[in-house]
This record gives C-alpha cells, sequence and structure tokens, in this order.
C-alpha cells in the first residue's frame, strides 16, 4: 500500500509571513480530513525559546510526533519541527493519512516511524505530492538502547504501564502525561509501551510526544516539557490526566497492577522478548499471569503478588505447560532467601492441588516442601498441609525425610510447649495447634507422649476463645486423626462443668462429631440445650430435658448438675421456687460434689421480699449445708428461718432483739432478707394474737429499720382491708398505735403517721353505727378511758384532736 501525504507549514515557500496552512497535500484526501487535521498538524515552540534561533537552539527543540484518531475511523501519523529563520513560531509539519482499516507498511506499530529518513522538513515542489511507499524506521530504536532506556527509568516503568493498561481498557478514563526533558525520551516510553502492550492495542494508541497543552490534547499519551507540566494527577476540565514527571524526582510508594510490574520488571531485566512469549498463552490480555509464568521460567525475579498471579495462572490451566515449564515455575515458586505473603502460599497450593496426579512427585514434592516449611516456620495458620499424595515416589520420600530432618524437632517442640520456636509464628491458638498436628502426622513425625498436654491447651482455648474461624480444619482434624479426635472429645466433656455456656457456644460454631461410643454426657447436654430453651416457659422442665439428653443421674455423676444448671440459669439465680425443687429433686450430697449448692444459697439470698418460699429453703439449706457455710451467709440463713419461725408460730420469745441480733451477724444483710425478717415481724405484730410483750419490746427497741417495717407492714392492702371490714381490728389498731408516746422517736413518728395516714381515712369512711362499735370494742380491750380517746381523736377539729391526743396520753400513763 503507499500513504498519502500532507505537508502544512506556518510560512509560504516566499517566506512572505502568511499564516498556516496546507502546503501540499496528495490527491484523494477528503476535504472533511483536512479540515480536521488542520486542528493537530500546528506546533507551539518552548516557552522562553528565542526568536532568532540559532541552528544549534534549533537542534533542541523538541518534536511533535504524534499519531492521532480522526472522527471517520481514520488516523493521522505526522511530526512537525520548529523551523529556523525570524520568529520563534515558524514550523513544518509532514504526516501521512492512513484510512480507516489500514496501518503502516507491515502492520508495526506507527512509533516505529520516529525520525524515518523520509519525513520531510520542507515542502516538495508542485504541491500536489505522490504517495509515500514506505516510513522506514530508524536505528534509534534498537534493542540495546530501549533496554538502557528502560532501566534508566526503572522507578516510574510500573506506574506509567498501569495508566496505560487502564487508559487502554477505559480510553475514557484518563490520558498518561509523561514528563521528559526530550521529546526522544518520550518516544522511548511509547516503544516500551508498544512492547507490552497486546499487538491490537499497541497499534490503536494515540500519542503525541511534544505539546505545549496537555490539557487541551486529544491524545492518550501526551509527552510535555517539565516547564510545561501540569500538577500530577489533576482533572482538568474534566478530563484526567495521569502526570509522571520522569525529569523529577523518583516516585514513591507501591503500584497495586500485578500486569504492569511484572512488565517492569521484564524491562528491568533487558528481556523484552518475554512479551511476545507470553502473548502466546491462554489468558486475558492484561492478565498478570501469562506475563508472569513466562518470566519466572526464564529466570526474572518477580515479588510475591507477581509470583501469586503466577501460581493462579497455572493452578487454572494445569494443562497449558509442558513439564519442562513446569519444573522451571515450581522451581521459581520455590526458591529459597524469597519473603512470602500468605496470599501467595494460598496460591502455590492451589498449584499443587491441581498439579497433584498431573505431575511427577519430581515437581510436586518441591512444592509441598515448600508449604510445610512456611506453615511451622511462618505465621499463617490457614495455609493447610498438603496431601500425603505430594510425598508418593522416591523424590517426594526424600522430600519427606529431609523435612523431618530439618523441622521436626520444632515441631515437637512448640507442641510440648505451646510456644512457637520461630517469632514468626503465632503462637497458642487453636488454629496454630491444629496445623501442627496435621502435619506431624503428615511426616509421621510421633508425637503421642505430647497430645495429653497438648489437648489440655486446646480445650481451655477453645471454651475461652471458641473457634476463631478455625471450625472445618479443626473437623478435618479430628476426621483425620482419631486418637487427637477421643482425646479432645474427653478433655473437653470433662472441663465443661467449669464453663458449660464456653462449650455450648463452641457446639454452635462447630459440629464436633461426639455420636461415636464415647459417654461425653456433658457435650451431649450443651448440645441439648439450645432446642431444650427453644419453647421457653419451665426451667425446671428445660432442665430435666438436658439432664436426660446427658444419658446419667446427677446421682451417679453429680456434676451433670452442675452442667445443667449452667446451661439453663447461665449467670441468671434461680428463684427460690427452682431452687427448693433443684435439692428435692437431689440431694444435699450431690449438689456439694457439684458445687451448686452456692447457687441454691445466692437464691435464697437473692429473693424478693415478698417471695414465701425463701425462708422455707433457708431453713432447708441451713441443715443440708452446715459445714460449707460462711458466718455472714449462715447469718442472713438463720434470719430468713427467723421470718419462717415467726410467721408459723415456732419463733421463741424476744423476736425483737433476735431479729437485730440475726441482722448484726448478717451485715451486710441483703435488702430481701432483711425485709423478710423484718417483715414478718412487723406482720405478726399487727395481728390481734400478738404477744404483748413482744409488742412491749419492739416498741421500746427504738430500731428504725424494724419500727420502719412494721410502718410499712401497716400499709399493706391486707390490713386495710381488715380495717376496713373488722371494728374490733380498728380498735386494736388505735389501741396500740396511741400507745407508747414515749418509747422513743422511732416509734413516736411512726404511731403518728400511722394514726393520721393509715387509721383516720379508714375511720372516716365508717358510718356512725360502725363508729360506734369501734369504741365499744376499744372500751372492751381496753377501758373508758381508752374509748373517750378514741371519740376525742375522732371528735372533727384541731381542739378534738389535741384534746384526743392529751386523753390518749393520760390513758396510757394510767
Amino acid at each position: 500500500m503507499s500513504l498519502a501525504q500532507l505537508h502544512y507549514t506556518s510560512a509560504s515557500a516566499g517566506d512572505d509571513g502568511g499564516g498556516a496552512r496546507f502546503t501540499a497535500v496528495s490527491a484523494g484526501i477528503p476535504t472533511p480530513v483536512l479540515a480536521e487535521a488542520e486542528q493537530l498538524l500546528g506546533y507551539e515552540p518552548p516557552a522562553e525559546a528565542p526568536y532568532h534561533p540559532t541552528a544549534d537552539e534549533l537542534r533542541s527543540f523538541p518534536e511533535a510526533f504524534s499519531f492521532s484518531a480522526l472522527s471517520d475511523g481514520s488516523h493521522l501519523l505526522s511530526r512537525a519541527v520548529a523551523l529556523g529563520g525570524p520568529g520563534a513560531g515558524r514550523f513544518h509539519a509532514h504526516a501521512v493519512h492512513l484510512p480507516a482499516g489500514t496501518g503502516l507498511p507491515g502492520d508495526v506499530p506507527a512509533i516505529t516511524a520516529w525520525r524515518s529518513p523520509n519525513w520531510a522538513s520542507t515542502t516538495p515542489d508542485g504541491g500536489t505530492p505522490g504517495r509515500m511507499a514506505s516510513l522506514p524506521a530508524s536505528a534509534v530504536f534498537g534493542p540495546e538502547a530501549l533496554n538502557d532506556f528502560a532501566v534508566s527509568r526503572s522507578p516510574w516503568l510500573a506506574a506509567v504501564f498501569a495508566d496505560l493498561r487502564r487508559v487502554n481498557e477505559e480510553p475514557s478514563s484518563a490520558r498518561v502525561v509523561l514528563v521528559e526533558r526530550q521529546s526522544a525520551d518520550v518516544a522511548r516510553w511509547i516503544a516500551l509501551a508498544g512492547a507490552v502492550l497486546p499487538p491490537e492495542n499497541a497499534r490503536r494508541l494515540t500519542f503525541t510526544t511534544y505539546t505545549r497543552r496537555p490539557a487541551q490534547s486529544p491524545h492518550q499519551v501526551v509527552g510535555v516539557l517539565p516547564q510545561d507540566a501540569p500538577e500530577p494527577n489533576r482533572s482538568d476540565d474534566g478530563h484526567g490526566l495521569r502526570v509522571h514527571n520522569c525529569a523529577g524526582p523518583r516516585p514513591t510508594g507501591p503500584v497495586d497492577d500485578a500486569w504492569a510490574e511484572t512488565c517492569a520488571r521484564i524491562w528491568r531485566s533487558r528481556s523484552p522478548e518475554l512479551f511476545r512469549a507470553a502473548a502466546e498463552l491462554p489468558g486475558d490480555p492484561f492478565a498478570a499471569g501469562p506475563l508472569a509464568v513466562t518470566a519466572l521460567c526464564a529466570g526474572v525475579a518477580l515479588g510475591p503478588v507477581e509470583r501469586a498471579a503466577a501460581a493462579d495462572w497455572a493452578a487454572e490451566r494445569p494443562y497449558a505447560l509442558d513439564e519442562e515449564r513446569t519444573r522451571l515455575l515450581t522451581d521459581a515458586l520455590t526458591a529459597p532467601g524469597v519473603d512470602r505473603t500468605s496470599t501467595e502460599l494460598s496460591s502455590v497450593a492451589r498449584l499443587l492441588t491441581a498439579l497433584d496426579g498431573r505431575s511427577s512427585a519430581a515437581t510436586t514434592a518441591s512444592l509441598a516442601a515448600l508449604l510445610v516449611t512456611e506453615a511451622v516456620r511462618g505465621g499463617d495458620v490457614t495455609l493447610e498441609p498438603p496431601a500425603r499424595s505430594a510425598f508418593a515416589e522416591p523424590a517426594g520420600e526424600r522430600a519427606s525425610a529431609a523435612l523431618v530432618a530439618a523441622l521436626g524437632d520444632d515441631l515437637r517442640t512448640e507442641l510440648a510447649t505451646g510456644t512457637p520456636v520461630m517469632p514468626t509464628a503465632p503462637g497458642r491458638s487453636v488454629a496454630r495447634t491444629v496445623q501442627l498436628l496435621r502435619i506431624a502426622r503428615l511426616l509421621d513425625v510421633d508425637c503421642a507422649d505430647l497430645l495429653p498436654d497438648v489437648v489440655h491447651r486446646m480445650a481451655r482455648s477453645l471454651l475461652g476463645e471458641g473457634a476463631a474461624g478455625c471450625g472445618p480444619v479443626l473437623l478435618d482434624l479430628l476426621d483425620e486423626q482419631f486418637d487427637v479426635r477421643t482425646a479432645l472429645l474427653g478433655e473437653l466433656d470433662r472441663i465443661t462443668p467449669h464453663d458449660p455456656a464456653g462449650t455450648e457456644r463452641l457446639l454452635t460454631d462447630v459440629a464436633l462429631p461426639f455420636t461415636g461410643t464415647q459417654a461425653l454426657p456433658h457435650l451431649r447436654m450443651c448440645a441439648a440445650a439450645p432446642d431444650a430453651r427453644a419453647g421457653g416457659g419451665d426451667r425446671m422442665k428445660v432442665l430435666h430435658t438436658v439432664l436426660r439428653a446427658g444419658g446419667m443421674s446427677p446421682f451417679t455423676e453429680p456434676l451433670v448438675l452442675r452442667t445443667a444448671v449452667g446451661l439453663v440459669w447461665g449467670e441468671d439465680t434461680p428463684t427460690a421456687g427452682e431452687a427448693r425443687l433443684l435439692l428435692g429433686g437431689t440431694t444435699s450430697d450431690a449438689h456439694r460434689t457439684a458445687g451448686t449448692w452456692s447457687v441454691l444459697v445466692a437464691a435464697a439470698l437473692g429473693a424478693p421480699a415478698d417471695d414465701e418460699g425463701a425462708p422455707e429453703l433457708a431453713h432447708d439449706l441451713l441443715r443440708g449445708f452446715p459445714q460449707e457455710l460462711d458466718a455472714r451467709v449462715r447469718g442472713a440463713l438463720l434470719l430468713l428461718e427467723f421470718a419462717r419461725d415467726v410467721r408459723s408460730g415456732a419463733a421463741e420469745p424476744g423476736w425483737a432483739e433476735r431479729a437485730r441480733k440475726l441482722c448484726a451477724g448478717a451485715d451486710p444483710v441483703e435488702p430481701g432478707v432483711r425485709d423478710q425478717a423484718f417483715g414478718a415481724l412487723a406482720g405478726r405484730l399487727l395481728a390481734p394474737d400478738r404477744p404483748e410483750a413482744e409488742l412491749y419490746a419492739f416498741v421500746h427497741s427504738d430500731d428504725a429499720d424494724l419500727i420502719a417495717a412494721y410502718g410499712i407492714a401497716a400499709r399493706q392492702d391486707a390490713v386495710l382491708a381488715r380495717l376496713r371490714s373488722e371494728p374490733a381490728y380498728v380498735a386494736d389498731c388505735f389501741t396500740v398505735w396511741s400507745s407508747h408516746p414515749h418509747a422513743g422517736r422511732a416509734w413516736s413518728e411512726t404511731r403518728a403517721a400511722l394514726l393520721e395516714e393509715v387509721l383516720r381515712p379508714v375511720v372516716r369512711g365508717l358510718s356512725a353505727g360502725e363508729v360506734a362499735t369501734v369504741a365499744e370494742a376499744a372500751e372492751r380491750s381496753g377501758s373508758s378511758r381508752t374509748a373517750e380517746a378514741f371519740r376525742a381523736w375522732n371528735r372533727p377539729g384541731g381542739f378534738g384532736r389535741r384534746l384526743g391526743s392529751r386523753l390518749t396520753a393520760r390513758v396510757r400513763r394510767s
């Protein structure tokens, strides 16, 4: 094919000073192409360019070598250079037009025409130049020259290639701006890009090696001088500019692009031929895998991200490489003295799984050995040991023996102590222990003597921390190693009574396999607890359901009682009624062995003041656990038992004094316990059949708490209802509450408040006949003066109240 030419210059041949215009155009170029090309062929000299540049200065001016896409799908390849003579803005542009769907002869990238000898700097004679047969490449892009340039730009390579990939995948996302002191270096960058990009992308890449206004350039890659460089990665008028100042300080920070990083490492290793070799492998155009595999097989050192990409690609296509290249890849992935990440090791593990059975053990054993070594000496507990088949055949057996010699002692030491030998290893986690046990079995390292201590630590960690994400590998371990399974489940069952909630959480996270011949009552109870509680309701019913799931009676194995209580009540306390059923359903010996007697005591002492089951429970506890109770707890239970005896009439005389002494002995006494005892005493003293001696001692005790309890009891609904229905009881209360005015301040204040706040509202609600009955009852139970005092107290008006108070006082003194 031939190339139509365009010449565009800033001055006519006669140097008449006219404006820029086309001075020569091949026949057949459409007019719209010329109009669009005219917007692309201008040239603006560098800032501060001399008005009359010398020949040497003129040679230092940049060349604007551009490959531009036109709206009709065609392209324009052009070269614009500055001209001598008066005025720094004189230039000449020479271009060739490439119709849509065509390219340069030989289908080579446009950048190969940089400084081709066929570019002209003057307009040819005649005005209608013929078509150009070719644009032969110059020698400036020889292999060694490009290699040297790539090495000199090492710090910028990966970042530039990453942006080139972005521009090619999303053409509207941004443009790449390359800041260089020489436009020739921009051209070299484009040549580097032409090598790394897929061929089709390289042929379509638009560029210009020089412009003064990068934000207005339509090209994907734009070259500028340092004085025209925009701010790094800024956006002008909505056009993103990815700026790389290769004339400034070296960039810092990683480039998160495995493909770009691999391209950079290949160029730094002076091996651009690897790009063509990688293109023959299957994969997406910008996938890192084919490049990384090719580089590693050629001995190019890569980073962990790129090595992981290579392993992942090969794992997805284990058939794509022959045995020799697979061996080269595995050798590179297992090279010594390399820091590896967990992501890379996971990729290596996937590759090993893909190759297992496809490649010989001589190829796969090195991968397996790497994974085992990194697991023992590294810090990634998620790294699973390889399959045993990886160490098959003589080559695998030799690799396994070498691992035992290198790692066996460290492995046993860490299992024995729980402390990692290598500082990078994570140490005492369950996942770590599981990992080491599986490796020990894989390598046939005998650890039977260490097993009791190992499962002891594992069980406590599982209850304290839970499975912590290691549930699947833990189940794999238990499935693979029956001895570990038996020992661990037995240890978990043994310690479950100390933390049943922790075991229940563990079983919720991990379905431990305890359906075999082992009894494991505590584990079975914990497994059954969620379903037993699901229906809610009676907690005693839940308790019996859980106990049945364990398959053992509390009489033969008392500790199941402790587990059951922990599962049913957890941090809560049973009610006094539940505690009595718990105690009555077994024996005190069972609770004593299980340690649940303290739960029963807590139920008694924590019961509310109106729980009538608490005093009965206290009575049972005092007789069932005489040796276990300390002095304070015993005092509190005796206080509850005292309430029981007062209510039943079995209390010995001296109630007030006994209540005060017991309360002092139980200090600090629980409010509910104190209120139970004081409330029972007050209730008995409010009854008409009370012992008068106990009432007298109570009134004169001047104990504020005791007397306050009496005042509270007198305001209860039962007392108020009796007052409203029994005139004799009204008379009795009036007699008591108007008595002993000098017994002490506490009694005086309480009785006065009861007369005004309790008794007077009741009496006001009585009929005249009922009031008369009260007066008669007061006279029968006391004397005529008592009745007179009542009438005076009940008489309306302050005088009557004062008179009644005096009469009452006189009656009592008499």
